[in-house]
């Protein structure tokens, strides 16, 4: 994955509150909470010191309970609301730089958003709702419904593009809003709890669909989540929110196995390792295996460090022999046991006691 960031915050603040600006003074000065800030200043922090970068064609998530601050984190990405305090870039432009027309020009050509609500407009054809971006770029209407209805092929919706919103089940109103984010061709997509509206067979195959797409696209994705295993799914790291603040950013396999906290612990105790954890997090280093053990035998079963855990439980199963793993140019670099296996599930299951 490419290191450049498409996206930086930097120390982010947002207070609620008709006194914000004085709330956030007292806060620097006095190291105020969220409780105090309520109390006192009737103001409520939403989002408190939040850093974070995205890199370039990266899947993000950010996860966390209703509350956490993580839908008012993004809508500060494409400013639909401003911070009391710190700085946000987007492909290198200081976006609160910008105001007016060049603010929503900005938004317009390079940053496309998906809503909960699916946010389509009643009066409108599915056709036409997918067309809006291109519509406000002046992009001529017969190039405007080319793109449309091949984007609408895309999204597995052929033959309903004259169709209106109240016409479409749930899960088809949130195709098409995905759709009309890929007719805009952003190069930043900004995703607000898309599918958590929906029944969770749908949900599951649009986050199958959401996957192939993003495969092909490879735009730079925020996506917002309160479920973990949607996020281990869909993201290329998370990361965790309470109470307005960042407690953990990683990979899903990191934060499965190196929770921050006890709170992050909590939400990853349900989770199941079998597909979060791979072969580089369990192995043991081969020297320290052999000099314990001996050499390895010439023919055991092999697996490269980024198989899952659920291949190697199946590879255990098998045969009673250790696991060689490798480095992706074939040499051994670790060995796992079946005991290295119990150990990682086990631990894993002490945190639903």
């Amino acid at each position: 994955m490419p290191s450049e960031a498409a996206i930086e915050v930097q120390g982010v603040w947002k207070i609620f509150g008709e006194v914000a600006d004085e709330t956030f003074e007292h806060i620097r000065a006095n190291g105020i909470g969220k409780e105090e800030a309520l109390e006192e200043y009737n103001c409520v922090i939403g989002v408190a010191d939040v850093s974070l970068e995205v890199s370039r064609g990266e899947i993000f998530c950010v996860m966390g309970l209703s509350g956490s601050g993580k839908s008012t984190l993004i809508r500060h990405i494409n400013r639909l609301l401003e911070p009391t305090a710190g700085g946000i870039r987007v492909s290198g432009q200081d976006i609160l730089s910008l105001s007016g027309n060049a603010l929503r020009r900005y938004r317009n050509e390079h940053i496309a958003m998906v809503f909960q609500n699916f946010a389509l407009m009643p009066h409108r054809s599915v056709l036409d709702n997918i067309a809006t971006p291109l519509e406000i770029r002046g992009i001529p209407k017969n190039r405007r419904r080319e793109t449309a209805e091949r984007v609408l092929s895309m999204v597995e919706l052929t033959g309903w593009g004259n169709k209106f919103a109240h016409e479409l089940s749930g899960g088809m109103q949130q195709r098409v809003g995905l759709a009309r984010a890929i007719a805009a061709d952003s190069e930043l997509l900004l995703m607000d709890e898309p599918f958590s509206a929906l029944d969770p067979l749908i949900r599951r195959q649009l986050q199958n669909e959401f996957l192939e797409l993003a495969s092909v696209m490879n735009k730079t994705t925020v996506f917002i989540t309160h479920d973990l295993d949607e996020a281990v799914r869909i993201g290329n790291r998370i990361a965790i929110m309470h109470s307005g603040r960042i407690v953990q950013i990683g990979t899903p396999e990191d934060i499965v196995m190196h929770p921050a906290d006890d709170y992050v612990a909590d939400f990853v105790a349900g989770i199941s390792r079998l597909k979060v954890v791979h072969a580089h997090a369990v192995m043991q280093p081969l020297r320290a295996y052999e000099r314990e053990s001996g050499p390895l035998a010439a023919d055991v079963p092999t697996f490269e460090e980024d198989v899952s855990l659920n291949e190697l439980m199946h590879a255990a199963i098998e045969s009673d022999s250790p696991i060689a793993v490798t480095d992706a140019s074939g040499t051994r670099i670790g060995v796992i046991t079946r005991a290295d296996l119990l150990k990682t599930i086990v631990e894993g299951s002490d945190h639903l006691e």
